[in-house]
This record gives C-alpha cells, structure tokens and sequence, in this order.
C-alpha cells in the first residue's frame, strides 16, 4: 500500500564537507575552493620593487574604500623588501593553514600571498552592516535606558562592558553551526558567577553539532535540559542593562552574532515576570504591579475554563443574580459552553496570528475587525454569549501583561488544556491541571539548575525579589538559588 523511496548518497556526514582540514594552503586550493563564486576576486599586483602580489577576498564581505587605504596604495608605492612592510601600518598578522585562511577569508580578511617568499598574510577589513542603536521595541519602559542591542556582536559586548567595565569580566568566544559559522560569545564575571555553571555551558556549547545557528531561540533549542516543555528555560532579552544586572547577579550570558537578543542563564519561572521596570519604580509601585503579573497570569490561564466548568458542571455555585444573566446570555446559543469558548479562543489565536503577519498599518484595521465586528456579529449571530466575550477580552488582556513573550505563547496551551479538563471533570478538572503544571515546573531546570527556585527548593532569602520586589537597601546578599561565590552585594558588611 505505502511505498518508501530512498536515495542513494543521502546523509553524508558534515565532516566530508570540509575535506581542507588536513590539505596544504596553496593559491591553487584557494582557487578551486572559491571556483563559481561570482563575489571572489583574485588579483595580482606588481610592487615598485618587482614583488609579485596576489590578493585574494570575497567583494561582498569587506570594504573596499579600506582595501585601497590599507593595502592597494600601500603595496603600489612599496619599496621594501618584503609585503608585511609595506602594509606593516596595518593589522596585519601571518596565515599557516588552508583552514585558517578560508575562515579568515569567510570572515571578511583579505589574503595577501607573497609569491617571492611564499608567505601568506591576511588583513581584516570586514564591511560592518550594522544598524543604528535603537530602543528595544520587546520590553519598552519609561524610564531607564533606551539603548538595545543590534545584530553587531562587537557593539552588543561592547555596551555590555561599558556598563560593567571590570576586567573579572570574561569572554570566550566558540563557533557552532558547522554551515552557519555562527559566533557564540560566552560572557561571566569570574570570582562571582559559579565555575558549576560555567562549566555546564562549555559542555552544551561544545556538544552542538547542527548545521544552522541563526538565531539566539536555535542556540536554546539545544541548550534546553527539556525540549518538550511549553516553559522557555533561557530568558531572551535585548536590553543591555538588563544582561549586566543578570551579570551582577552570577547568571551567565550568552551573545549570538547577527541576533539582537542575548540569552541569560541559569533563571527561574519567576524571573519571566520580573521587569527592568521594577527596579526604576519605588519597591512599592514595583511589588504591586508584579503581584498583578502573577495575578493576570493566573486569569489568563483559569478564567475560561473555570466559566466553562461553572456553566456545565457547578451552576448551582454561581449567585442568583449572575446565574440569571448568564442564562439569559445563553439562551439562544446552539453550542455547549466548551464548544462556544473554544472556537471563541480559537477565532481569537487567528486573530493574534494574523496582526503579527499583517503590515503594521493593516493593524489598527484588524483590531477594529476583529474585536467589534467579529466580537458584535458573534452576539447578535447566536454563537457566543455576552459573557463569554467579556471574559475572553480579560483573558486576552491579563496574558500581555507579562513581561516575556515567550510566556504568553505558553498560556494559550495551558489554557486549552485546562479547558479540555474542566468540560470532562468541572473545577476537579482544574485542580488536576493545577497540581500537573506545578509538578511540571518542579520537575524543569534551567542550565542544571532548579527551575522553581526558590519555592522548591526552599530558599526564603530570595523571597525578598521574587513575589515582591523589596528595597535595593535591603537585598544584601544575591539569590542563594545561584550559588554565586561572592554572596554579599555591599562591599563593606552591613
């Protein structure tokens, strides 16, 4: 009946990819691997003293106005003996292996053989495309910094350092994606940040092998200790000051190049509602809103499924008066109480969908689509109720207010499940999913390290910054649940 087609030579192991491991760096190596590339360019030059130069480089990876400053009108009026003095103004540095030379070249260098001599050279001229820095358009605040990361993995450390610029800041740089090449810049405070931690991301990063990297979410793919979980396990941030602040703390952190977004580890389930916000607020304002996060939290994901389990199981629990509305609201739907919330949250995840694909001027126009025509029509159409379109607005409203997006997308199937369990078994349904989530984040962990810290385990001194944000004054030692080798936050005991 079914019939499995299989080609031969399929799977071929990336290592064959690279056969110029072991081969000997020659022009005519280069020449053939840069064969059927219309960006490479190889050109010989003739120096004042009869030195014959040949310089390779891909057009498209450098800039060609330092090209002519550094190394063409240099090496025209050279009258040195060999090439490294003639650019010796340059940054200039020897090449040994073919390997070496076609990632340096990749890289955005130009190559430079000495024919007389036989030396290679490669000089660095990579063509920067960058952007302007611009405010975070993920986590806007009102006050504080506005600066946001680029694409630009040297200008991303670089506002890392010019906030902590202490030289127990270290770097170490590794490259993943055997076709991407993609640099992965690992940033820790040594004498602060646990060794344990450090030493669990060299592993992770070493034992990727996958042949695109592209963006900080594929290196936490592979970084996550479980993949199947709703629950992002890395914070994903493009705010400096917030990956320095994370820094401070003993949390590592992890630059991706060509991505505007740095990944923070190891962190907790409630660190992805805490906000670069709360520590510009007084601890007060700060403390209430984020107990509102817990709360819109807890809304967004509850508040349909327990209508739907007080509407088909419990009605009796509802007040009269509510009770008389509610029927009054339903009288005329053809639908049960699950079917009508689920094609209303359904309709409502299309909705949402299609505002993020459409052009941000069609935005304001699906709003207005969506949420009074379609919500209007519904009504009057018989196929949701009053009620349940109010309750889905709050819904949809509480599940923005936290501050990652990451978790918004995860209480859309929180919410499903719960809503499935609450049509079969009423508020025990509810209670069931409660008790399977909590076992769930008990279970997860985040670099090694526990993901529902510092409820389980039990760590009562990071209480003060966990469900409240207390006073800076009063948070003299960094969380326990990190284990940072500096506990103390003040210099001098307090």
């Amino acid at each position: 009946m079914f019939r499995f087609w299989k080609r031969a030579n399929i799977g071929t192991a990336h290592e064959e990819i690279e056969p110029r491991k072991n081969s000997v760096l020659s022009l005519d190596a280069l020449k053939l691997l840069l064969a059927n590339m219309h960006d490479a360019e190889i050109i010989e030059r003739q120096t004042n003293v009869d030195q014959k130069v040949t310089l390779l480089y891909i057009r498209t990876l450098i800039d060609q106005e330092r090209l002519n400053d550094t190394i063409v009108k240099p090496l025209n009026h050279c009258t040195y003996d060999t090439v490294y003095e003639c650019i010796q103004n340059s940054k200039v540095f020897a090449v040994a292996t073919l390997e070496e030379a076609v990632k340096l070249l990749l890289q955005g260098s130009v190559l430079i053989y000495d024919a007389f001599r036989n030396h290679w050279w490669a000089v660095l001229l990579a063509n920067p495309l960058s952007r302007a820095i611009e405010s975070s358009e993920t986590e806007t605040i009102i006050y504080g910094p506005k600066d946001s990361f680029s694409e630009q993995l040297d200008q991303n450390i670089t506002m890392i350092r010019r906030r902590i610029p202490i030289t127990e800041l270290k770097t170490e740089q590794y490259t993943v994606g055997y076709l991407s090449k993609t640099s992965i810049v690992l940033m820790y405070i040594d004498g602060l940040t646990n060794p344990e931690f450090v030493s669990i991301a060299r592993d992770k990063l070493s034992n990727i092998d996958f042949d695109l990297i592209l963006e900080s979410s594929n290196l936490t793919a592979f970084m996550d200790d479980h993949m199947h979980s709703v629950f992002p396990q890395y914070l994903q941030t493009d705010r400096p000051d917030a990956c320095a602040y994370s820094l401070g703390l003993g949390k590592l952190l992890f630059l991706v190049d060509n991505t505007p977004f740095a990944i923070v580890a190891p962190i907790t389930f409630f660190h992805l509602f805490q906000s670069p916000e709360d520590y510009i607020n007084r601890w007060i304002v700060a403390s209430f809103f984020r107990c509102i996060r817990y709360v819109s939290f807890l809304i967004s994901v509850v508040l349909i499924p327990v209508y739907v389990a007080l509407a088909t199981h419990h009605y009796q629990m509802i007040p009269l008066q509510i009770l008389f509305v509610l029927l009054e609201s339903r009288s005329k739907l053809p639908f049960t109480p699950f079917w009508e919330a689920f094609l209303m949250l359904i309709t409502l995840e299309i909705i949402k969908e299609a505002s993020l694909r459409m052009p941000s001027k069609s935005g304001q126009t699906l709003g207005v689509i969506g949420g009074i025509v379609i919500g209007q029509a519904a009504v009057e159409a018989g196929f949701a109720s009053k009620v349940l379109i109010v309750l889905v607005g709050i819904s949809s409203i509480a599940s923005f207010l936290v501050p990652n997006y990451l978790v918004t997308k995860s209480n859309t199937i929180i919410q499903f499940v719960f809503l499935v369990l609450s049509s079969f078994l009423g508020m025990i349904g509810i209670a069931i999913g409660m008790i399977g989530v909590l076992a769930h984040l008990n279970a997860l962990s985040s670099l090694k390290q526990p993901y529902f810290a510092p409820v389980a385990p039990f760590y009562w001194k990071d209480w003060i910054d966990t469900f409240i944000r207390g006073p800076l004054a009063w948070m003299k030692a960094r969380p326990e649940s990190l284990y940072p080798l500096d506990k103390l936050r003040y210099k001098r005991r307090r």
